[in-house]
């Protein structure tokens, strides 16, 4: 799996260094395309200036060929112009030549025209329209390119006036050459610099990617480590991927520690069912042997019956309590006397045990939004805790108050008090300490109806030093249903 992963991501990284390389080449090939061009362009323009103010020099002199061809005045323009007998280039830069009215070259200051001057002559089929044309025009003269214009004379006769481009096209040829020589350099650094980067910034994908499969391995603990050089939204998505990984391994442990607590519930509820099932099924199995004879032992034996169908009753009840706090119940919140509660409870545990001393500490009103029969459970468990697992002389405690904004309420009795082990168990269900009498249910009752309220409990206790629960519940309860 992790290989298919980081194949993912060596290819989104070609993708990116692709699409960077991509789109600087076509920068490069625009810009080189509009420098080459903006370049013949001004190249081009020049020539085309120069041939025009010569066409127009000779167009309005209104002269003649022989005019021209006598004036020495014009021995400058022979000395530029005219060819050099045999010795002349092949392809020289300008060509001036005459020609009549079928295009034929003539003779022009006493030379015969060149092999340029006749190609040029060839290569304008129509001189009359090169003269009326607005500006020069590409012919080709030899395979060599050039930039021709004419001019018609008083006596008919044309001049053809060439200049060569061959220089101007190499020079192009030679620049785009130096450009994709250039650009392709570039386009290689790029290249190398973009895959650099982007490893380096793809590298919390990669670490994202690897602690993913260590996850789906089973290490939920693994987290995405923050790089040194973080983009603000990898770095948003670190953060929001390590979140989702804590609530994942926090819903894991939670349904693992529920599927525990279930297990055991289901197997402590049975083997508490199973005891007065037991019992009852003994009894049974002696009425129907004829094993109780005497009245005294049947009216023992449906008392112990009795008991047992209470206990499982009671059992039972304390069971379905669990469960609807496990559902989170709507609470039926009303304002509630706080302290009459702890002084009832008092006086029924007087009632209880009239040998056991009580001291109330509830002076006063303690009002509190709460849900009465909650609360009532809540004291009748606690003050059912040390009634059941302290002899009936041990001195207990009541007391409730309103401190820093919040009602505690507490039961202190001076019992045996509980082992650390077991003050760290005493809220689970069907835990007894020393396999006390009672069904276990107590506290853990306790804890749900306050936990519901949005409150919380506390013992404080040890071996000698008696047990101390303290309940803690908010003046405006944050109740859950």
């Amino acid at each position: 799996m992790r290989r298919v992963h980081r194949h993912g991501v060596h290819s989104l990284r070609a993708k990116l260094t692709a699409a960077s390389v991509g789109l600087l080449a076509l920068g490069i090939v625009v810009a080189t395309a509009v420098s080459l061009m903006g370049m013949r362009h001004y190249l081009l323009d020049q020539v085309d200036t120069e041939l025009t103010h010569l066409r127009d020099s000779l167009g309005g002199s209104r002269l003649t060929l022989s005019q021209i061809d006598s004036l020495s005045a014009l021995s400058v323009v022979s000395d530029r112009l005219a060819p050099r007998g045999g010795d002349a280039p092949p392809a020289p830069d300008s060509v001036f030549t005459a020609v009549d009215g079928r295009g034929a070259a003539l003779t022009l200051f006493g030379v015969e025209p060149t092999d340029a001057q006749r190609g040029l002559a060839d290569a304008v089929r129509d001189p009359g329209a090169l003269a009326a044309a607005d500006g020069p025009s590409d012919v080709t003269v030899h395979g060599v390119p050039y930039r021709a214009t004419a001019t018609r004379l008083s006596d008919g006769t044309y001049i053809l006036l060439a200049t060569s481009t061959e220089a101007l096209h190499n020079g192009i040829a030679k620049a785009l050459k130096l450009d994709l020589a250039v650009g392709t350099l570039l386009l290689a650094l790029l290249a190398c610099l973009t895959l650099f980067s982007v490893r380096r910034r793809m590298r919390p994908l990669e670490d994202m990617v690897e602690t993913s499969s260590a996850i789906a391995e089973g290490d939920l603990t693994r987290r995405v480590p923050s790089s040194r050089h973080p983009t603000h939204e990898v770095e948003q998505l670190r953060l929001a991927l390590n979140s989702m990984l804590h609530q994942v391994e926090t819903a894991y442990r939670t349904r693992e520690r529920s599927a525990a607590q279930l297990r055991r519930f289901v197997a402590d509820a049975s083997h508490e069912l199973r005891t007065p099932l037991s019992a009852i099924r003994g009894y049974l199995q002696l009425y129907d042997q004829g094993m109780l004879v005497e009245q005294e032992e049947r009216r023992r034996a449906w008392d112990r019956m009795n008991g047992e169908v209470d206990r499982m009753g009671r059992l039972v009840d304390e069971l379905l309590m669990l469960a609807r706090l496990d559902q989170r119940p709507e609470l039926r919140l009303r304002t509630v006397d706080v302290s009459r509660l702890v002084r009832e409870s008092a006086q029924d545990l007087r009632a209880q045990q009239p040998g056991r001393p009580v001291t109330v500490e509830a002076d006063g009103a303690v009002l509190l939004r709460a849900d009465e029969s909650g609360l009532r459970q809540v004291l009748g468990n606690l003050v059912g805790n040390v009634r059941t697992h302290t002899p009936a002389g041990v001195p207990v405690r009541l007391g409730v108050g309103r401190v820093d904004g919040v009602v505690r309420l507490w039961v202190e009795d001076e019992g045996p008090g509980l082992a650390a082990e077991d003050a760290a168990r005493v809220f689970d269900r069907f835990f007894r300490a020393g396999g006390g009498a009672g069904s276990g249910l107590g506290l853990a009752i306790v804890q749900g109806v306050v936990g519901a309220h949005g409150g919380e409990v506390s013992v404080r206790t040890a071996p000698g030093e008696g047990l101390a629960v303290t309940v803690t519940l908010p003046s405006r309860p944050t109740t859950c249903g």
